[in-house]
């Protein structure tokens, strides 16, 4: 039985919203006492530092307690002409933004809690309440956590047809306790999106943080996000981590993909002590097909750990997988997949490849794909490579008169510069992923 002073049934109870969410806490709090924490000696934690988490050491945000200044909203300025704009404070949303020209079409953006600005309030709670939990139902004992202690779930819901242009966008800010007695702030955001049929649009969604709070607080964030894609919609998700260099993160992102639908996501882990991403995504009709890219770049002490689920329930279907890392100094990244074909999933194909570059010799990553395939007339691949930066590309550099340390800057530049130019066409992404790659680079060279 799992225990942590802060994390208790009354605490869970206190916190609001329509009977079927406080039904599925209170269900996934009975879940979350019987397991527990997971811990480094199962499979799908290897590598990772799970055994270090101490969840005494924090207390989940009372609900109503966060706020925020809509004029000094974190990355408010980042996005220009946005669709939509969603920002939370401590998992506890307080400001939404959404136009009127979407919100006839019938697009919803909001919350369980407060419904879409201006619209229907009870629509949010009504697609939550039909998809919660289909995309990424509870592996653990930390789902289950998130499950319990869920304050609010953001929705965003795109209508059979419409087509958006520009990005919807959705920032997470967290703030680590101001009081140490209470312990260390733990949340756990909650983000929903719906691609209708025939739908397209675009999904950035940002993970940051306050700066650091009391002496001896950090925050802990443990997020999930499910994305349900439809038949031909074709949707594009984005998620930026930056958090605080002693923040955790453990995430969940899972996705459903739909007939002749296409999901790319790409994921960005670049701050935060401890982050660690498990990302499923299932094509589960004829059709389906799946791109997932990662760039993640560890300096100092800090660990990036990614673990990725290729699942294919069904024939037909295809899937890509592109992570890209670095890590310096101290730091250290893990990446572990799976490629699963399940039986009747015939001509379906799926490739996997996972680059590390190692630039320091107190660094270390590990890569372990994996394939489980369970049909025949496929085609799987899957490829990795652990290493340091490569001596003829520095010496093609170097010996047209660039110095030693440049060169080598310049090709981790490239090395980045690979894997960025595959974010999803939105110019702000890349140009923040640009700057804080850059930014690390500068410390290290």
């Amino acid at each position: 039985m799992a225990t942590a002073r802060a994390f208790t049934a009354y605490a869970s109870s206190a916190l609001g919203g329509p009977e079927w969410l406080r039904r599925r806490r209170e269900e996934a709090f009975s879940r979350w006492e019987a397991a527990g924490l997971p811990s480094q000696s199962e499979e799908v934690w290897r590598y990772s530092r799970i055994d270090e988490l101490d969840l005494d050491a924090y207390s989940p945000v009372p609900p109503g307690t966060a706020a925020m200044d809509p004029d000094t909203l974190p990355c408010g300025d980042a996005f220009p002409g946005s669709a939509a704009l969603v920002w939370s404070h401590d998992a506890q949303v307080t400001h939404v933004e959404l136009g009127d020209e979407l919100a006839s079409k019938g697009v919803v953006v909001g919350t369980v809690l407060a419904g879409p600005p201006g619209g229907n309030a009870a629509a949010a709670g009504e697609i939550a309440e039909e998809h919660y939990g289909t995309a990424a139902p509870p592996r653990d004992g930390l789902g289950n956590l998130a499950g319990a202690f869920v304050d609010d779930v953001v929705v965003v819901s795109i209508p059979d047809g419409v087509v958006i242009d520009s990005p919807i966008v959705v920032v997470h800010w967290g703030s680590a306790s101001q009081e140490p007695s209470l312990g260390s702030n733990a949340i756990f955001p909650r983000t929903l999106i719906v691609a209708g049929t025939n739908s397209k649009a675009t999904v950035v969604e940002i993970s940051t943080s306050a700066p650091w709070g009391a002496v001896g607080t950090r925050l802990l964030v443990v997020p999930v996000t499910e994305v349900v894609v439809a038949a031909n919609a074709h949707l594009d998700y984005v998620s930026l981590q930056d958090l605080g260099p002693h923040d955790w993160q453990i995430a969940h992102q899972a996705s459903t993909v739909g007939r002749d639908a296409r999901f790319t996501s790409f994921t960005t882990a670049l701050g935060a002590d401890y982050a660690r991403v498990r990302t499923d995504s299932k094509a589960v009709a004829p059709g389906a097909e799946t791109r997932l890219f990662a760039a993640y770049f560890g300096t100092g002490t800090q660990m990036h750990d990614f673990r990725t689920l290729q699942d294919h329930a069904a024939p037909h279907t295809k899937s890509d997988l592109y992570f890209k890392g670095a890590v310096a100094d101290e730091a250290r990244s893990v990446y572990s997949g799976l490629i699963r074909i399940c039986k009747g999933a015939v001509r379906s194909v799926a490739f996997q490849e996972n680059r590390n570059l190692v630039l320091s010799e107190g660094a270390h990553a590990d890569s372990v794909p994996n394939l489980d395939i369970q049909e025949n007339d496929v085609r799987c691949s899957h490829a990795s490579a652990v290493g340091p930066v490569d001596p003829d590309q520095r010496y093609y550099l170097e010996s047209r008169g660039v110095p030693p340390e440049e060169a080598e800057q310049l090709v981790v530049e490239g090395f980045f510069d690979d894997i960025v130019a595959r974010a999803p066409g939105v110019p702000a992404v890349r140009a923040m992923i640009h700057q804080k790659v850059t930014a690390k680079l500068k410390e290290k060279f």
